[in-house]
């Protein structure tokens, strides 16, 4: 299983969002749809899994509270020019662009965009020795923790297993007009998964929020306590297992059965989960299974 996984937060848009994403990746499947109905916001929310080469995704429609934006985008290693040409135009289709499709300094052919639901992404022409997984998560620290960069991926690397620290390249003078902005590019990976990292060049008005988010599959309670002490540290925004880390990524905190967890048994036991679910704030597995009993 996935230790760790990206979900996006949609309005309505998540299935249709994931299909769309589906259809631009080989080795990608649509997992499963759940309707949750009513959230603690009010509103109906459907639960999308699917995977994109290979790798694991979820999505949620749950309503307009949670807007994506570039601080995490996901960089695409491109093997041909045809194939990054073709996935580009697809994806900036009703969308826009960042830095547009074309030669760089770093790269003989890049762009940054953001599709027509929101999320952004990255396209790099990669050599297939280059390419360690096709879908990386980058976060861009920006506003106040614009430079943080560094000090963030070593926090994760030291809490997660099967985590260490790539490359790291720093701006060089004039490169940066933020003087908080540290690193232009960092590489590193958590429990098995690629992730990159950098500071916003121009410091950045966009912050990390819950549109953008990552599952952490638990073991049993004693892992879910170990990540909530560990990333929860804004009191206010933790709900229902999900919690947010001093540098304001938002994590989902929850059993790695959560599927059973929450849909196992009759409508009535559903029901009474779902009900103690919504309360919480760190998941407690007990006081589920005891809802689902009616002990």
């Amino acid at each position: 299983m996935q230790k760790i996984v990206p979900h996006f937060w949609y309005d309505k848009e998540a299935k249709e969002a994931a299909m769309f994403y589906i259809s631009l990746f080989d080795d990608s499947k649509l997992l499963n749809v759940r309707s949750l109905g009513k959230t603690p916001t009010g509103d109906d929310a459907e639960y999308v899994s699917f995977e994109l080469a290979g790798q694991r995704f979820d999505a949620i429609s749950a309503g307009p509270y949670f807007k994506l934006n570039p601080t995490i985008s996901l960089f695409v290693a491109c093997s041909s020019i045809e194939e990054l040409n073709t996935r580009w135009n697809a994806l900036i289709d009703g969308g826009s662009e960042f830095m547009p499709l074309g030669e760089y300094p770093f790269s003989k052919r890049y762009g940054w965009g953001q599709d027509r639901f929101g999320l952004s992404w990255q396209l790099m022409l990669m050599d297939e020795e280059q390419t360690v997984q096709k879908i990386t998560p980058n976060f861009r620290f920006s506003s106040e923790v614009c430079g943080k960069a560094e000090e963030a991926m070593r926090y994760y690397a030291e809490i997660f297993e099967d985590s260490s620290i790539g490359s790291i390249s720093r701006y060089q003078e004039g490169e940066a007009t933020s003087l908080k902005a540290k690193v232009n590019y960092a590489d590193f990976k958590l429990s098995g998964l690629h992730f990159s990292a950098m500071d916003h060049a121009f410091g950045g008005v966009s912050t990390f929020n819950e549109a953008f988010s990552f599952i952490i599959n638990c073991k049993n309670q004693d892992e879910i306590d170990y990540f909530w002490d560990k990333l929860s540290k804004v009191p206010e925004a933790e709900q229902c297992g999900w919690a947010k880390d001093q540098f304001g990524v938002s994590w989902q905190i929850v059993p790695e059965n959560m599927d059973e967890v929450m849909f196992k048994g009759s409508k009535e036991e559903i029901k009474r989960v779902t009900e103690v679910l919504y309360k919480m704030k760190k998941i407690e597995i007990a006081a589920l299974e005891k809802a689902r009993l009616e002990i």
